[in-house]
């Protein structure tokens, strides 16, 4: 089992960067396909990056080009680098383990959620 701890949000201008962190404790997180989703007031969950147990990457298309994301075994975290962010991004931003061996978009695959840091992006 792991433990998921997200921080790194807050209130930003259009077109700032934001960089969140995923803490996790328990395992190490290179056991894990790592996820990160977002979900605004009224939408859906949706899927923004994963990075795979071989450290592959995979971006939603809204994203791509401006988000990367990465992880650092020596502190056990996930990072979600966040550039040109645009008002559309604002959400609360989860991160997600899914003890799967294939990488998936799907939310629904994954067993282990943080709670969630919120990003505010000002027009």
């Amino acid at each position: 089992q792991v433990q998921l701890v997200e921080s790194g949000g807050g209130l930003v201008q259009a077109g700032d960067s934001l960089r969140l962190s995923c803490a996790a404790s328990g395992r190490t997180f290179s056991r894990y396909v790592m996820g990160w989703f977002r979900q605004a007031p009224g939408k859906e969950r949706e899927f923004v990056a994963l990075i795979s147990r071989s450290g592959g990457t995979n971006y939603a298309d809204s994203v791509k080009g401006r988000f990367a994301i990465s992880g650092e075994n020596a502190k056990n975290t996930v990072y979600l680098q966040m550039n040109s962010l645009k008002p559309e991004d604002t959400a609360v931003y989860y991160c997600a383990a899914d003890r799967s061996a294939v990488p998936s978009s799907e939310w629904t695959r994954y067993d282990y959620w943080g709670q969630g840091t919120q990003v505010t992006v000002s027009s």
